[in-house]
Formats: C-alpha cells, structure tokens, sequence
C-alpha cells in the first residue's frame, strides 16, 4: 500500500472517528443529585439513569428513567424524567384510550404522556437547575402515575 493510500485511510478514519457516535457518559449533576438524595441507580447504554421503585405492599415495581443528558430550548437546559406505562400493540392502546390520555395530560399540573416508539410513557421535562429534592419529587410523581396507568392497561402484569 502506497504512503499516500495509507494517508488517506488514516486521515478517513479520524475524520469517522470523529463523527462516530460515542458512548454516553454519565451525567455527573444528576448522579449528584441523586446520590444526595440516597437514591439507587443504574446507568443504562444510552446514559439515562435507571430507578427502579419497589412497591411492596401491592408487590409491584415500576421503573423510572432521568435523562442522562438535557436539551435546550429557548434558553433553558431541560432534563426529561420519564416512566413506561405501557406497550402500545400489546396492552391495546387505541385512538380511543389516546384522546383520553392527551384530556389526561391537559389536566397534569406536571408531566404528560408521550410515545416513544411502541410504549407509551408518563414524561415530566424540568428545567435541569431543579434541586435534589424536587428532581426526587418529580421521579416519585412519574412512577405513581405511570404505575398507576400500568395497572389499569394490564392489571396485574407488571411488565414496565
């Protein structure tokens, strides 16, 4: 292989490497924050923090996700915390049951349900300078209500 080949593939993969999607790295401001609060945690592969809530009494656990990263939007960085309610085909989300979840969501004071996908999710998006306590506050709010939503798609099943 000639030096001007070689030189040209060298230069092709640094220039791909660059583009090259990487790795999420975990959000040190949220693992803070809830670190401070005593929350338990995983770190998925997209980078999003992974909560998983134990509801013993009703033997139930309802998982519950704060993004690994924020978005901007009109100046303000926002953090999305989001939780899985239900799959779409599987527990028959219909038009129907739609209308009624976008009615539900105009009267949310604090998150509304969204699609991603085949499942459907309770979403509250904050301004990312919430503190530990109302970033807790707000997973809390997100795992009843998406649990909550769960039990009434699939009754006992607890998939999400």
């Amino acid at each position: 292989m000639s030096s001007s080949v070689r030189a040209a593939l060298v230069g092709c993969l640094l220039l791909a490497s660059a583009f090259a999607p990487a790795a999420q790295a975990e959000d040190g401001s949220v693992k803070s924050r809830l670190d401070a609060r005593g929350v338990k945690y995983n770190v998925d592969g997209d980078g999003d923090f992974k909560v998983t809530y134990n509801y013993s009494k009703e033997k139930r656990t309802q998982l519950v996700f704060v993004s690994g990263t924020t978005q901007s939007v009109g100046g303000f960085s926002i953090r999305e915390i989001f939780s899985p309610a239900a799959r779409v085909d599987k527990d028959g989300v219909t038009g129907a049951k739609a209308l009624e979840l976008m009615a539900e969501s105009r009267k949310n004071k604090l998150g509304g349900w969204e699609l991603g996908g085949d499942v459907l999710y309770f979403v509250i998006k904050l301004p990312d300078s919430i503190d530990a306590a109302q970033m807790e506050s707000a997973m809390d709010i997100a795992a009843e209500t998406a649990d909550d939503m769960e039990i009434e798609f699939s009754g006992d099943r607890d998939d999400l």
